[in-house]
């Protein structure tokens, strides 16, 4: 018996390393099928290539410095760091023998051809109730742009994350295709058309929602805010929308501009303007806004400032570090700088973007209408914990009546 019980386990131990080789040279195999050619009409690229725009797909597919589309941006995760893919016809480093169908199936369940199993970075999770006109659209304008030559650099993750068979278990765990739940109350036409965007092509809710520890989406807290890199996406809920003062008109502005009356987008959500959003149509940024606030949006909340006395803890720092850009008086400057008065940034009851903000600093940047700001500094070698909690506790009760509750602690786990 202990013979054909040893027995038995040399042939799983077999089996198993059989399994594993196997999965592993599928994993690395390439696409074999002839050069593809499309044969799409005028009007279906045109459709694509607005759709592309709304997927925003510039802004992960685009390496810095690098040709539109050619793939290399580099995403660090909690796993490691990825390398987007070439989405040109390139024919050995891009989609040049996909078909639609290969296209269709990498787009709502993440394999690509021909079994090769695609990390959720791609958002393939929120892509799987596209419509098939819509990804053949995509897939047309995207055979039809220039063929970029480029390998992608190699994935740095550690094991077991580079083992991509892993990922059948990751698909077979969180892949879910049934609809996102509503986070808004609506059923108007323009209700219904912005949340197809909001949860399909656009995919707000991955970087708007918590993540658990394997990179799942938690459903129930979708579009309550999620960590992106150093900053945070805020709650973009219609509760969270109203609670930092958005009306659907403000909001309209800021996605077609990048700026509006409660500040204007920066990291993460500056790309998505400048790569998407400026691009849609009225009806469809229309459309966003509805589903975000609902048919009968919520009333923003009225923010009170406060006359600030002389000697209020951290007037000073505010004057000696921000009045220079900001004003005296809060009310910023155009073409400089923001305004603190009702701005969303300060009246988020969490504060980590504000103390990110002041520690990490902000870059220049140009937005449409050919308005830009300037640069903000970074003030985590000239402040302390102690004194940045101070100035953010100014800010939060001289501008957005909210408790000045905030720690060094809280400030030095974010620096």
């Amino acid at each position: 018996m202990k013979i054909k019980f040893r027995y038995i386990i040399y042939v799983v131990i077999i089996i198993m390393v059989a399994v594993i080789a196997f999965f592993s040279w599928e994993e690395r195999r390439t696409p074999d099928t002839p050069l593809q050619t499309s044969h799409a009409s005028k009007e279906q690229i045109q459709r694509g290539e607005y759709l592309a725009k709304l997927g925003d797909c510039a802004s992960c597919h685009t390496a810095e410095n690098g040709a539109m589309l050619a793939g290399g941006y580099a995403m660090d995760t909690p796993f490691g760091l990825l390398y987007s893919s070439n989405l040109t016809p390139s024919a050995d480093y891009g989609i040049g023998r996909w078909t639609s169908d290969d296209f269709y199936r990498a787009m709502t369940e993440g394999v690509a051809p021909p079994n090769r199993n695609l990390y959720p970075a791609m958002p393939y999770t929120y892509f799987t109730n596209i419509t098939r006109e819509d990804s053949d659209a995509l897939y047309a304008y995207l055979m039809s742009i220039p063929a970029i030559d480029v390998a992608i650099p190699e994935n740095e993750l550690g094991f077991p994350f580079n083992q991509r068979m892993m990922l059948m278990g990751w698909n077979l765990l969180f892949l879910d295709k049934t609809p996102l739940p509503a986070i808004s109350e609506g059923d108007s036409e323009a209700w219904k058309q912005g949340k197809y965007i909001v949860d399909t092509l656009g995919h707000c809710a991955m970087c708007h929602s918590p993540m658990g520890e394997l990179g799942e989406l938690e459903r129930d807290k979708l579009l309550q805010g999620g960590i992106l890199g150093s900053f945070q996406a805020p709650n973009i809920t219609p509760k969270g929308l109203a609670e930092r003062g958005w009306t659907k008109a403000d909001l309209k502005t800021y996605f077609k501009e990048g700026i509006a009356p409660q500040g204007s987008a920066f990291s993460d959500m500056y790309l998505v303007i400048k790569n998407s959003t400026q691009y849609l149509s009225e009806s469809d940024i229309d459309a966003v806004a509805t589903y975000l606030m609902g048919d009968r949006p919520l009333a923003p909340r009225e923010i009170a400032t406060k006359e600030v006395a002389v000697g209020t803890p951290g007037r000073d720092l505010y004057l000696n570090m921000c009045a220079g850009c900001h004003n005296d008086d809060g009310l910023g400057k155009p073409s400089v700088a923001v305004s603190m008065i009702g701005n969303s940034t300060i009246n988020n009851p969490d504060s980590h973007n504000l103390i990110t903000a002041i520690l990490e600093g902000l870059p220049w940047q140009t937005f449409p209408n050919y308005e830009r700001f300037q640069s903000m500094p970074s003030f985590k070698n000239e402040l302390t914990d102690e004194e940045i909690a101070t100035l953010v506790n100014y800010l939060r009760t001289a501008y957005a009546d909210l408790p000045g509750d905030v720690t060094s602690h809280e400030v030095k786990a974010l620096r």
